[in-house]
């Protein structure tokens, strides 16, 4: 099993940027830099690469509305270049409260969207001359009003024409696709003891029809990590952060964080959250979050309990443990992590 982070995303990025060097030199192999409606993400990749030597340098996640398939592929193929192929390029459909409310685009088709951005990539990044015409017209046809567009292979040559690709899937559908077509996936909320119910018929579904070539399936989960006979109390760090997405990231039957919780066996707790949150008591939606459910996303308590759960995700088909390191050493904490791995 791998070891990755997220990077901190809402505050300085150089200073971030620094914090992953460190880890970097304690064994971690992997950050992942989130987007959302933040700083772009590939401007903090770029920096990143120049200031670490061995991380594989992740977006978690570019959404396939917000740029052109060619984008994202010239997108990931600069930062494999300039990291030596350190780039993993991580996708998702984001979802329409970003979609719509800001980047403008009309929430539509998220599958067609998703295998469009997989399949052109691969095409793009081993250089092929592009013509397509599905959700995306390359070239733009006459009739949807192009004029001088012909087709176009990539002017560069890539490092690598096999850049990995990351999904970000929750649903049954997406996490299909997922097994499918891409190189890992990248669940979130994930609780280990529920894969298997939640996700094991869709991952079977698409594993069937998965190309051989591609190889298995990387999945990349986990959660706070702190160690320590205090810890415990780190999980509700994470109270904010349940309670914005199952309560918050989306309408009454439009949310899929709250679609997954009630999977997870948590239904009232999951409708406590979503009323409370979307009548603005966000405190209470905090409140109500089930401290088992903290406990099974976290990775925090005494190191008895964190080996434990690192079994638990290892057990349940995580091949890259993705933490957050909490507390005043981070890097010592994913050193105590590597140990064990």
């Amino acid at each position: 099993m791998e070891l990755s982070s997220p990077l901190n995303y809402a505050g300085d990025p150089r200073a971030a940027a620094d914090s992953a060097a460190a880890l970097e030199s304690a064994g971690l192999d992997a950050v992942w830099v989130a987007e959302a409606y933040g700083f772009d993400s590939p401007t903090v990749m770029g920096y990143l690469a120049a200031k670490t030597e061995r991380l594989r340098i992740g977006s978690a996640i570019l959404n396939v509305y917000s740029r052109t398939p060619a984008l994202i592929a010239q997108t990931a193929a600069g930062l494999d270049a300039i990291s030596g192929g350190r780039a993993i390029l991580g996708l998702g459909a984001s979802g329409p409260q970003v979609v719509e409310g800001w980047h403008g685009r009309r929430f539509d088709r998220p599958l067609g969207r998703t295998r469009e951005v997989i399949e052109l990539s691969r095409r793009i990044w081993r250089r092929e001359v592009i013509e397509h015409h599905g959700i995306t017209e390359m070239p733009l046809s006459p009739e949807s009003g192009g004029t001088l567009g012909k087709p176009l292979k990539l002017l560069n040559h890539p490092v690598r024409d096999t850049i990995p690709v990351h999904l970000a899937a929750l649903g049954p559908a997406n996490v299909k696709l997922a097994a499918e077509i891409a190189d890992g996936w990248l669940p979130f909320l994930y609780v280990p003891e529920h894969a298997a119910k939640v996700w094991g018929r869709p991952l079977a579904e698409g594993a069937a029809a998965r190309d051989p070539a591609l190889g298995p399936l990387s999945v990349v989960a986990g959660g706070l990590l702190a160690i320590g006979d205090e810890a415990e109390a780190v999980r509700d760090l994470m109270r904010p952060t349940v309670a914005l997405y199952v309560g918050g990231m989306g309408a009454p039957g439009r949310n899929f964080y709250h679609d997954l919780v009630c999977s997870y066996g948590y239904e009232s707790a999951a409708a406590a959250i979503q009323e409370h949150y979307l009548a603005g008591r966000k405190k209470d939606a905090e409140a109500a979050v089930p401290a088992e459910l903290l406990e099974h996303l976290c990775l925090a308590g005494p190191e008895g309990h964190v080996r434990d759960r690192v079994e638990a995700f290892r057990e349940a088909g995580v091949t890259m443990l993705n933490v957050t390191p909490v507390g005043p050493d981070p890097a010592r904490l994913i050193e105590h992590v590597r140990s064990w791995l």
